[in-house]
């Protein structure tokens, strides 16, 4: 049998070891501790963040009753595929009227050529009149002195020289009137140009009645039917871009020190929990509402009390993802948590997004 002093030294044996192994585990607590506090801030992470889209409510330009809808709700359209039709009858039938105005015009402006050609040509008589006037007077005055011709025949040879004077201006005047009329400034004509614009204008009206969707995306909010009367400027479908998806993620302002643009983030989708995307951060939010300071009637508002437990803002941080999977579409409102991992390249680090998959 083990004596005393074997037993002690076997009982202290294990108190050190006991207190060997605690300080280990002590220091692997710190330890590990310390490095989860590191990659908590190097690798900032939120679950306050949610997928979006820019979307676009499409309004006509022209009013009138919807004659087609060849859309449903949620549905898929291509860039330039009809939307819908608005009546667009009122607005052909103007432009008809346009059009027949333009070729109005057209005579009207040749009508006015004529006439300004005609108006040239009396001028031309008529100065052709007032010279010979005028040489017929510069004949006679020398022959008043020697009594061949009388006095009244030189007031007469006076007075018809200063009427075909006054009738060359006349004429002049006409052709200046004609010319105005025309509207001609240089190779423009203010005629036909107003006519063509009213055209245009009518064409584009026409064009206006069939809306067409600008890009690819998703149909939203479709409440109306065919008959529903369509006003100008406001809005009849929603539509959702599908060209560009982003994450906007809510961090606190105490890790906005480690978040910069180009950074590359991993995204998880709550909709999808065995699929990772990958997408860059595009920019930092600088700005807050905040009803505490703001004005109100031009007076600032303050909040009489101060809350001893201060909580950290949330600024928004946008996030364009960069990899697509058509076996996970993306879907604008969906829940996503979302990890800044660093700079995970050169293009990166030097201010520049990462190139899209």
């Amino acid at each position: 049998m083990p004596n005393e002093t074997e037993t002690g030294n076997a009982s202290l044996t294990l108190r050190f070891a006991g207190h060997l192994l605690s300080a280990a585990i002590v220091i692997a607590t710190v330890i590990v501790g310390l490095y989860v506090a590191r990659l908590y801030y190097q690798y900032p992470r939120t679950d306050d963040a949610y997928v979006r889209a820019n979307s676009v409510g499409i309004a006509p330009h022209v009013s009138g009753p919807i004659t087609e809808l060849p859309i449903v709700d949620n549905q898929y359209v291509k860039q330039g595929d009809l939307l819908f039709v608005v009546d667009p009858r009122p607005y052909q039938a103007a432009l008809d009227a346009a059009v027949a105005k333009l070729q109005l015009t057209e005579l009207d402006i040749r009508a006015l050529e004529d006439a300004i050609r005609t108006a040239h040509s009396d001028q031309v008589r008529l100065e052709a009149d007032a010279a010979y006037a005028r040489q017929y007077l510069n004949r006679i005055q020398p022959l008043l002195a020697k009594h061949f011709v009388t006095a009244n025949d030189v007031f007469n040879a006076r007075s018809q020289a200063n009427a075909a004077q006054a009738a060359v201006e006349s004429a002049q005047s006409d052709v200046r009137k004609a010319q105005n009329q025309l509207g001609q400034y240089g190779n423009i004509n203010a005629l036909r140009k107003a006519a063509e614009a009213a055209v245009y204008n009518a064409k584009l009206n026409v064009g206006y009645c069939y809306v067409r969707a600008p890009y690819n995306g998703w149909v939203t909010n479709l409440n109306i039917a065919e008959g529903q009367y369509a006003n100008e400027g406001l809005q009849v479908v929603s539509l959702i871009d599908d060209r560009k998806w982003y994450v906007i993620a809510n961090f606190r302002e105490t890790f906005l020190s480690h978040i910069e643009p180009g950074m590359t983030a991993e995204v998880f989708i709550l909709a999808y929990p065995n699929k990772r995307f990958r997408g860059h951060v595009q920019g930092v939010g600088w700005a807050l509402y905040q009803q505490n300071g703001a004005t109100v009637e031009g007076l600032p508002q303050t909040e009489p009390t101060l809350n001893w437990v201060r909580l950290s803002q949330r600024f928004p941080v946008r996030i364009v993802l960069d990899d697509r999977d058509p076996k996970f579409p993306f879907r604008m409102g969906t829940t996503a948590v979302v990890t800044i991992q660093g700079y995970r390249d050169r293009s990166a680090q030097s201010g520049f997004p990462p190139a899209e998959q």
